[in-house]
């Protein structure tokens, strides 16, 4: 029987023989060790409730660090900086430990030479013009879905991503989700034959900003927090508190966000954009309900498959129909019709379609090999547009076709609504 090598003597070996290799940095510090060189470092770039599980998923993967922060909400801030340099002082065994910066301008972060990526973590109206400037300062980006508020400033963000040679991964964590893939590798995989239909189940378009003002919070710099738009007055609504028990609601209004059509859209739509394999492209005819033969919302790919935008009886959720069968998808749970089809599914290792089991190891590994990550630029700012246009066939009212390729409709008034205007400070270039 072999002498089982301890550590300590490993090491005192290696001592002895130095001179003819090196040992790997994975050995001395165990299986997973990674060593402070290696650790990647990121910047958060909005503090809000969204912000606390990224951080948390972040430093589970034990492959970044965070050392920089920024909100224009004090508290929020506070609060964020806060829980991350208890963690580190934790970790490290000493009541104080101050390893993360806190700022009130991300402009500071993306100065450090020492941040490797951005975290954007702020409401959409937002995205653009900080995914823009971080690529310009030679930042990898992480950015939460939706991509953009807008097709042009969509389009910017990956031309930014593009030109500047940036990693970029949207937030679109559903794709790292195995239920998710699954429902992909059938439908891509031909075992519910012919696609007949998508359904995707999710909320409804945003609605013009009519909240009522009220006073400004001492720690709060509102005309930070609206950035590149034009003034409107406050609502705790819109910026909630941490302790408040919601959501920022900036979603429900088009001046910053989407609807429930672009805020859970991007998940769904997002899985059925994947099963099409059309994450470079889109659909080409959108129509809205018109009681007759469309009572729904349709989009139309160049085959003739149709997307309804439809309440099938399951929230925020996808329903893929097909010749030979039926799946219906949500979060955490693939349900087929038949039942065998989920015995179809390739087994481990044999996937067709790009496998992450961590969304947010992916963003780094793919940051160590300049690779796309699993939902890069592209494949967000696809999503986003298919939301997007959505909304616009929803606001005029009347099909519209839609050119992937060109990103543009038939209609001078829907054009109009695929771009907004920025205020002087914070505006990008918009094509």
């Amino acid at each position: 029987m072999k002498e089982k090598l301890t550590r300590r003597d490993f090491l005192g070996k290696a001592a002895l023989v130095s001179t003819f290799f090196i040992v790997p940095r994975h050995v001395l510090g165990g299986i997973g060790y990674t060593a402070p060189s290696d650790m990647l470092s990121l910047g958060f770039i909005g503090c809000g409730k969204q912000a606390f599980g990224l951080k948390n998923a972040f430093l589970d993967t034990a492959e970044a660090q965070i050392v920089a922060a920024c909100d224009v909400y004090g508290h929020k801030l506070d609060a964020f900086t806060n829980q991350v340099n208890k963690y580190y002082a934790d970790k490290a065994g000493k009541a104080d430990y101050k390893s993360c910066k806190s700022y009130d301008d991300f402009r500071h972060i993306l100065e450090r030479k020492d941040v490797d990526a951005v975290v954007i973590v702020t409401p959409d109206h937002w995205h653009a013009a900080m995914a823009v400037r971080a690529a310009e300062a030679g930042k990898d980006i992480y950015c939460e879905k939706p991509l953009s508020l807008t097709v042009a400033e969509g389009r910017a963000m990956v031309d930014a991503t593009r030109k500047h040679k940036r990693v970029f991964q949207t937030g679109s964590m559903q794709r790292s989700s195995k239920e998710f893939r699954d429902t992909v590798e059938l439908v891509r995989g031909g075992f519910i034959g012919d696609i007949k239909q998508i359904k995707v189940s999710v909320g409804g378009p945003p609605v013009p900003y009519d909240l009522q003002g009220q006073p400004v919070p001492t720690d709060l710099n509102w005309n930070r927090w609206l950035g590149p738009n034009e003034y409107s007055a406050y609502h705790n609504d819109l910026a909630p508190k941490l302790t408040d028990d919601f959501w920022g609601k900036w979603r429900s209004y088009k001046e910053f966000g989407g609807g429930m059509m672009t805020d859970w859209g991007a998940h769904m739509f997002d899985i059925a954009q994947w099963a099409l394999d059309k994450d470079s492209s889109g659909p080409v005819e959108i129509i809205p309900p018109d009681g007759n033969e469309h009572k729904f919302l349709t989009y139309k790919y160049a085959d003739g498959t149709p997307v309804t935008h439809e309440d099938f009886g399951i929230g925020n959720g996808v329903r893929f129909i097909g010749s030979e069968g039926q799946i219906d998808v949500v979060r955490g749970k693939m349900t087929t019709t038949p039942d065998s089809l989920k015995d179809k599914v390739p087994a481990a290792g044999t996937s067709k379609v790009y496998t992450s089991e961590n969304h947010y190891k992916d963003f780094l590994n793919a940051m160590r090999q300049r690779s796309k990550p699993i939902c890069d630029v592209e494949t967000g700012h696809r999503t986003a547009t298919m939301c997007t246009i959505g909304n616009i066939a929803y606001e005029l009212k009347r099909p519209l076709k839609w050119d992937p390729v060109k990103e543009k409709f038939n209609d001078a008034q829907a054009n109009a609504l695929c771009s907004r205007k920025l205020n002087k400070e914070w505006g990008i270039t918009l094509k």
